[in-house]
């Protein structure tokens, strides 16, 4: 089972940014990328990769664990940026910090499940949009599309979505089913209320 933990944002704040995002996607470049669909719009906060199914019910518990000693945190979704010439995204304001401190969290728990033995780095981002594979692309035709990305990018500079609450970690399964992927939700994990 190919597995990742995530937060998934509120219907509203895809839709405010499935808004903003439309007008880009008639820029020039834009055509070349492979756009995710707004309803596969998430937050990965830990890719763990190939897991047994007998696992999930431990990563579960971890899971479970992590969550109850993190908070409920205010995010907006907002800006753009990308990494490289290959994938464009949407940033995250707010309680940033907070989501950054539940991601390392996830890590460290996931960390034996997954295999992960590289320093912990985390980028709180959404994905829109990736690149073909690159292989066989010239270097003029590579600085065109980090060009008409920067340009997908400043697009996005002054968007800022609506505020919500990150209030649960999702376990999430990533199949391929007919040449696309699909994300499933095998648990979600509930964020704590503390009281003030």
């Amino acid at each position: 089972m190919r597995l990742f933990v995530a937060v998934l944002p509120p219907v509203e704040a895809l839709q405010g940014l499935a808004d903003a995002v439309a007008p880009v996607r008639g820029l020039p470049g834009a055509d070349r990328l492979r756009w995710t669909p707004a309803d596969a719009w998430h937050l990965t906060l830990a890719f763990l990769g190939e897991v047994p199914a007998e696992r999930v019910p431990e990563l579960e518990v971890a899971l479970a664990e992590v969550a109850e000693g993190h908070p409920v945190h205010t995010l907006r979704l907002a800006g753009g940026g990308r990494f490289g010439d290959r994938v464009l995204w949407a940033g995250v304001e707010g309680q940033d910090w907070a989501l950054r401190r539940l991601a390392e969290a996830v890590y460290e728990a996931t960390a034996e499940v997954a295999g992960e033995s590289d320093a912990f780095r985390f980028h709180p981002h959404l994905t829109l949009a990736r690149a073909g594979s690159g292989r066989g692309r010239r270097r003029a035709e590579q600085r065109t599309a980090a060009v008409e990305l920067d340009a997908l990018v400043g697009a996005l500079e002054g968007y800022r979505g609506p505020p919500w609450e990150a209030a649960e970690l999702h376990l999430m399964l990533s199949a391929h089913e007919g040449g696309t992927v699909r994300y499933t939700s095998l648990c979600s994990c509930p964020l704590a209320r503390w009281e003030a």
